[in-house]
């Protein structure tokens, strides 16, 4: 018997590409490799001026929907159209009492298109805008969708009710990034039908080969989105109790963002200018030469003021498969990648001392730096490889289609 072709799968998006999103692309290459079709839906335009170089390698199309309806005609336009390919779709349209106009607008696009093209699946990437327009287009279309949860869609606090209790009673599936995300996700929502499970984003291994620490490197590096809880300003404060010690401490941080201004400021306010550099954004090839260079990484995540926190990021996965030794806090995911000792050092979130005493044990300590590495590149082999984590992730894509073609699904009743 001729075995099942992969399930045709649409990917909504807020926004692609976006630059600190290098997991979804990940993602997408990984089943694009395997033979799976997919369909990208953006739902908001592009906001950033740089890109990663692997973005060239997808083939999929990006189909960009319009945000909103120009008027009321386009809107009945829109529904006109959905209703040549949607025969159930005058029954469902009061399954979604919480959404917004827009939302179901957007919907209507992502459902007519879904069933013109034969996608089986849609799969949103957090659990705000992508997965509520996801979920209703679902609907609409009668298949199937899920999600995927990472971390400010968990834990950051939104005026706005995202209905995240209602999309794991709706989906089919949902996963997340972390075990931590995973007990979270079950004490906060004890009634969520969907199964949820967890699956490490994942990296190609081949894109990252190991290569031992330099031993003469000196540099701190840090890498990510200037925003509070990247911790960034903990660092700069460690590098200023070293300086302070007689150290000559030279410290660069790759991004940009919305403290961009709070940071430059508390580097000159620390005297620190000759030390520490804002580098801005830079695309990956270039991050990668930078860890080449650098004495260690640095990944002091804090809990933001308003809840917002990492789950696990990309960058720590993406320093320990080069071999560039790692310091992590103790947030959220962070300690199921870096464990203190022996993967890489832990200080303790928001505690500079703390993380000055661990910079300057690895500056210290060449040797030290050599065995973290070769211990994280085997902990990322067995536990980051997209191309293990992705046919996982695709398994449960056609688990949910056959789900759904077998009509053991219920259809979605949405309540505010």
């Amino acid at each position: 018997m001729t075995p099942a072709l992969p399930a045709r799968v649409g990917y909504v998006l807020k926004r692609y590409p976006r630059f600190s999103e290098t997991f979804v692309v990940n993602e997408i290459l990984a089943h694009e490799e395997a033979g799976r079709s997919i369909d990208i839906f953006a739902l908001r335009r592009v906001e950033e001026s740089h890109f990663q170089d692997i973005l060239a390698r997808v083939r999929a199309g990006v189909t960009r929907i319009p945000d909103r309806p120009r008027g009321a005609n386009d809107f009945w336009q829109a529904l006109l159209a959905a209703a040549e390919v949607l025969p159930a779709l005058w029954s469902r349209l009061d399954h979604f009492p919480e959404a917004s106009g827009e939302d179901v607008f957007q919907a209507l696009l992502v459902a007519t298109e879904a069933r013109r093209r034969g996608i089986a699946h849609l799969h949103a990437h957090f659990g705000t805008l992508a997965s509520t327009v996801a979920r209703i287009a679902a609907d609409l279309a009668g298949i199937t969708w899920s999600m995927t949860l990472h971390a400010k869609d968990i834990y950051f606090g939104y005026e706005e009710d995202h209905h995240l209790g209602l999309k794991l009673r709706d989906a089919a599936a949902a996963i997340t990034v972390s075990d931590y995300n995973l007990r979270h996700l079950a004490d906060r929502f004890p009634e969520a039908s969907a199964p949820v499970v967890r699956i490490y984003n994942g990296i190609d291994l081949a894109a990252f080969p190991w290569q031992a620490p330099r031993p003469e490197a000196d540099e701190i590096l840090a890498v990510g989105r200037l925003v509070e809880k990247k911790g960034f300003h903990i660092l700069i404060e460690a590098v200023r109790i070293l300086s302070a010690e007689g150290r000559p401490i030279r410290c660069r941080i790759i991004g940009s963002g919305e403290e961009e201004a709070e940071l430059r400021a508390q580097i000159a306010a620390c005297r620190l200018g000759d030390g520490v550099t804002l580098a801005g954004p830079m695309p990956q090839a270039e991050v990668k030469a930078a860890m080449r260079g650098a004495a260690m990484l640095a990944c002091p995540c804090v809990v933001g003021g308003d809840g917002n926190r990492d789950g696990l990021p990309t960058v720590l996965l993406e320093a320990m498969a080069l071999g560039l030794p790692c310091i992590g806090s103790d947030v959220t995911g962070i300690p199921e990648v870096v464990a203190d000792g022996r993967t890489g050092l832990v200080a303790p979130e928001g505690d500079a001392p703390a993380l000055a005493r661990a910079i300057a044990r690895l500056l210290d300590a060449p040797d030290l730096r050599t065995r973290l590495a070769i211990a994280a590149r085997r902990l990322i082999e067995r536990d980051f490889d997209i191309r293990r984590n992705a046919p996982a992730i695709g398994a449960l894509f056609d688990r949910c289609a056959t789900t759904r073609r077998a009509g053991a699904l219920p259809r979605a009743r949405g309540a505010a």
